[in-house]
Order: C-alpha cells, then structure tokens, then sequence
C-alpha cells in the first residue's frame, strides 16, 4: 500500500516555471477574445446598401467607429422587414445597450459623408452620423508588449542554454568556460577497475597503491612526522597502462577522484586555462582528501620559454604557472594527491618536477616476458580459448608489446576465430592475430609480376640466409612473400631482449637487414626500391651508434643526445662541421661494412640461397623448418622472442 502511494505521488506533476508564462499568455488571450469577439455585431453590408437602406428610412443611427468602420442601428420597424430578419445581432454576453444590425468598412471618409449628406438632404430625413473613437486596451498593450516578451523570452533561453541550464552540462558553455571539465568519481560513481585488473607493473602498482593508502591511512604515515606526498608522476611509452593504474586508483580509493585531460584546460580566451585550474583545485580542497588525475601533462606542462615561436604559448605558460602554484605555493592543501601520466617527461618543466610538487616518478616500461604472461591472463578472460593454449608460447612471441598491444591481439584473434567459424580461440589464431597486427592485412589478390615476386623471394631469402649465419641476428620464424600492408614480403624474427646492447649485436642486425638488398645484388646483379624500410631502419641504428652510443672509434666517446629536450628547438648542431662530416663518413662507412659483409655471405652460399628462394616462390610462405632442411641446424640458440623486417 505505500509502494502505491509513493508511486501516485510520483505521478503528480512538478512545478514547473514555464506554467506562470503559459497562464499570463492565456489570460491576454482570454481577454482579448472575449472583448473582440463577446458578441456579434450583426450582418455584413457595403456602402451602396447602406445608402439604400437611409433612403428608405430604415436607419435609425450610424456610428462612424476610428473613421473607417461604420456600425448601423436600424428602427423597430425596418427590423420587421423581411429582408433584414437576418441582421438581428447575435450575443454571447448579454447586453443592456442595444446592438448594431450592419458593420461594413469604407474608404475615404470625406467621400462617405458627401455620399451620406446628399441622401439625406434628398429625403430630409432626420440622422445625424455619430463619431467614435474605440480603444481596445488589453489588445494594444498585448501587440505593443508581445515583441519585448518574445525577445526576453529568446534571451533568457539562450542565457540559461549558456550558462548549462538547459543541457550541455556544467562547465561546457560560455559563462562557465573557466570552470573545471574534471570528471568526478566517488563513492556514488561506480568505477569497475581495480589493482586485480592491472597485470605486470608490479613496480608501479606498489607506489600506485601507497597513495591510496596514504589517503585512507593517513595517520599510519604521519606519526612518525612523514607527510603525505603532493604529486606522482606516470611516465612511460603508450599502451603501458599509466591510464589503466589510474582507473585503478578511481576504483579502489574511496575518497573523490578527480579525471582530466591537460588538453582540459587548453582554451582560446586569454586567462580560461588558470581559472581552470584554480576552480579544479578549489572543487578538490572542498572534497578533501582527494586525488587529481591530470592525463596527457605534457600539453600544459611543457617547459617553458622554449617555443621557437615567442609569445605563442603565453596561455600555456599562464596555466602551467598558476598549477604551479597550486600544487605547491601560499595556501595549498596536503590532502590533495596529483597524479600526472605523460609518455613526454623529457620536455615538461623542470619546477614541475621538483620534490613538493611531482615529489615521485613512477616509470611504467614496456612489460617483459613474465609480464606479458599475466597480461595475456587478464585480456583472455572473457575469451573461449582453446584448453591447450599456451601462454608462455604468446608472450615469446609479442616482444615489444605494450598492454594495448596485447589487448589487441586478444581481440583480432577472436575476430579471426569468428571469421573462420571456430567455437573457440586457438594458438593458430593468436598468431594470425600477431601478423596481422605486426604486418598488415593479406593482400592475396594484389596484381605483382612474376619479376617482381622473384625479386621479392630473393630479397627476403637474403634476410633469412644472413640471419642464420650471423651468431647475434635473430633466428628466423617464418618468411612469406604474400603482400601485407605496404610491403609485398616480410620475415619474422625472434630477437633476443636484452638490457644492454653491443657493437657486435647491433652489427649483426645491421647486416641482416641488409641481407636483401644483399641479395638483389648477388643473383640479379642489380638493385631495386624494395629495401628503404631496410635503409632506414640501420641508417638510423648507425647514427645512433655514432651521435648517441658512442660506439665509433674516430668520433671518441662522445654522444649528441640531450634527454632534457633543449635541442628540440634549436637550429644548430651542437657540433662543428668537420665533426659533421666524420660523423657523416663514419655511418656511411658502418653501414657500407655491413652491406659487403652480406654480399660475401650470400656469394659464399649462393646454391642455398636460390634453393631458399625456390621454395618460397613455390610455397609462399616458409618456416624455421625449411631453413633447417637447406642450412642445417643453427648453432646459435636465441629463440626469445618476436620481430619483423619487410
């Protein structure tokens, strides 16, 4: 029974506002009806009837209404005449004074009354036009207010549509463009991620989870004198989950957790980026104690006065100053926790860094083996997987895989398992899954030449020989020649991961992939385009090895690389031209070594290598296996892990 009270009291209408304009438009309305339409003024006539009707005597009084409308009263008698029985007027209202039997306009007045006079001086009849001036007062103020409602109508709706009112949320229109666009989550907001779903970043999820605890537990910190940390910083490359661990931390702190976008407070009106900023913090000290999430800093916290174009970044500048101060200036809170994610800390601001404000850095790296495991463990759970998976086998195989990486395998291969009609998500498809993400979509039906595709066969042919020879260049896994993407072959490979790299490493990769430009040389006597991703991978792996490394031993130990950033604008090279030139020889010289070294390698096994390439012309795609069969066993044992060179 009182569930049926509450719900009929649901159904009763609110108050709405809106009701008090809609009874004020009624009530003019009602008036102006019934004082314009209360009765009926009689039968229509037109002005020769009328004069018809005088010259029989059977007007009694006209009434000249504004001077354009006449009104006409007949006798008692006239009214018993047959052709006027329908001019009786009609009422709704009843009456005391009598009311007209004719209403007819005219045009000009001065020609009415000649018109008029005339009759009545031809008949001598006894009428005398009345004059009357008429004011229809709820009507005239109704017209003559009507505009100004309507246009204080019109901008009241657009001020309440602008100031967030009447939708588009608070802080998304004009009189609220300097409040915060922080998300809010709290206890009354349901954030299903938790540290349970954040597999690896043991590391990170230790620190993660100490702000929590610094929140709930407090006094477990203070006592011993230690204060609660300002800020945190999650740095590390995309896809490694600096994102992920923050929702972790929505979901697992029970205090008010604020979450932005630096690109949040980036306005084009002058001022709207620290007024964002203050209000951000004002909302959080209200809320205390509480967590800012500040995603993507980078975008207002770049170092300052290093923008080639001066002056342009003065808004940028004004906001990054006033978090500045917020976060560490007169008046601040200590139970406010900031919590940034960048994969740019190279160039934020140096005084964004400093302990008070950004007192930690967590790095979130991309995961290794065993991480891999236990992320392929969470993103395989709502999958039906084959019961014989092998999770060590997948996170051999994905070296240099972030977290989003590895959630996209898991997607593409139920795609493909769905594609192909399976009930269920094997090993075959996770691999598909990997060439496709690493490679591109087949292009079966891609129109190549029977030259070209021998080109192609050999080119990669030349990248699996020298591979296999070579002690430190990953083993291969597979070769195909079938289009992917933009490359008409590729070779997978499975490099070992290591933590340090040396000369000879980085040399041994160098003339790997230089083994299919190698090849070109060695059976056709002639090269082709089909070796610029090739180029330019070891281009760049020898200037690295000159200008960053130090690896050359004409250039010394010196190294070009400044990790602050302070050369991105620059417009000279922190060294002289002659070194310019030495550094320029040096690289040409690294990777011209590395070329002949293939060519010899390949000459050396040239019946291996055509036999290599006829298989792959007539299987298309080869294996380790095939490789076996024509080189023999591979004295070296790095199996590890995954790559690809086209």
């Amino acid at each position: 029974m009182t569930n049926d009270k509450n719900n009929i009291k649901d159904k009763k209408p609110k108050f709405n506002p809106y009701w008090i304009y809609g009874i004020i438009i009624a009530i003019f309305l009602a008036i102006q009806l019934f004082s314009s339409v209360g009765y009926q003024d009689g039968s229509t006539t037109n002005p020769t009837q009328f004069l018809n009707f005088v010259a029989d005597g059977d007007v009694e009084k006209v009434e000249i209404v504004n001077k354009r409308i006449a009104k006409v009263y007949l006798t008692r008698e006239a009214e018993q005449k047959e052709i006027h029985k329908k001019s009786k007027p009609s009422t709704l209202i009843p009456s005391t004074t009598k009311l007209p039997n004719y209403k007819f306009e005219f045009g000009d007045l001065q020609i009415f009354q000649n018109q008029l006079n005339e009759v009545i001086k031809e008949k001598n009849l006894d009428l005398t036009p009345v004059y009357i001036t008429e004011d229809n007062f709820f009507g005239d103020l109704l017209i003559g207010i009507l505009p100004f409602v309507l246009l204080i109508g019109v901008w009241i709706f657009i001020m309440r549509r602008m100031s967030g009112g009447a939708g588009g949320g608070a802080g998304g229109q004009i009189f609220n463009i300097g409040k915060s666009k922080a998300k809010l989550f709290d206890q009354n907001t349901e954030v299903k991620t938790t540290f349970k779903d954040v597999a690896g970043l043991e590391g990170a999820k230790e620190e993660v989870q100490e702000i929590v605890d610094f929140l709930k537990f407090p006094e477990k910190y203070t006592s011993l004198g230690g204060k609660i940390p300002k800020g945190a910083l999650l740095v590390g490359p995309p896809g490694t989950g600096k994102t992920l661990l923050a929702r972790a931390v929505a979901g697992e702190a029970k205090v008010p957790f604020f979450s932005l976008s630096g690109s949040d407070f980036v306005e084009m009106f002058v001022g709207v980026g620290a007024s964002r900023v203050r209000d951000l913090f004002k909302q959080a000290k209200e809320k205390s104690p509480s967590i800012i999430f500040i995603d993507e800093i980078d975008a207002i916290g770049r170092a300052r006065g290093k923008n080639a174009m001066s002056g342009s970044n003065d808004e940028r500048e004004n906001t990054l100053n006033q978090l500045l101060t917020e976060m560490d200036g007169f008046g601040t809170n200590t139970n406010v926790i900031v919590l940034a994610a960048t994969n740019r800390a190279d160039i934020l601001d140096t005084a964004l860094m400093r302990a008070g404000r950004f007192d930690r850095q967590i790095f979130v790296d991309l995961p290794d083996v065993r991480e891999r495991k236990e992320i392929f463990e969470v993103h395989l759970r709502p999958l039906k997987k084959a019961q014989d998976l092998d999770l060590d086998f997948l996170s051999k195989q994905t070296p240099g895989f972030s977290g989003a990486d590895i959630a996209n395998v898991c997607n593409e291969a139920a795609l493909i398992a769905a594609r192909n009609g399976k009930k269920e998500v094997d090993r075959q498809d996770f691999l598909d899954a990997v060439d496709r993400i690493i490679g591109g979509l087949e292009k079966k039906n891609k129109i190549i030449t029977p030259n070209e595709k021998r080109a192609v066969a050999f080119h990669e042919a030349g990248h699996a020989t020298v591979s296999w020879m070579l002690e430190h260049a990953a083993p291969l896994v597979k070769v195909t020649i079938v289009p992917r993407g933009r490359s008409l072959g590729a070779a997978w490979y499975l490099p070992e991961e290591r933590l340090i790299v040396h000369p000879e490493q980085m040399l041994d990769e160098m003339c790997a992939a230089l083994g299919g430009r190698a090849a070109e040389k060695v059976i056709f006597n002639k090269i082709s385009t089909g070796a610029l991703s090739d180029l330019e991978k070891v281009t760049k792996q020898a200037r690295a090895m000159v200008t960053i490394y130090g690896l050359s031993d004409k250039v010394g130990n010196l190294t070009y690389y400044d990790s602050s950033g302070q050369n991105e604008y620059g417009f000279t090279k922190p060294y002289s031209e002659k070194t310019a030139e030495l550094i320029d020889k040096e690289i040409s010289d690294l990777i011209e070594t590395q070329y002949l070294r293939a060519i010899k390698l390949l000459e050396d096994n040239k019946d291996k290598l055509t036999e290599l390439a006829n298989v792959l012309l007539e299987k298309e795609v080869i294996f380790k296996d095939n490789l076996e069969k024509i080189f023999g066993k591979r004295d070296f044992n790095n199996e590890e892990n995954l790559t690809v060179v086209e």
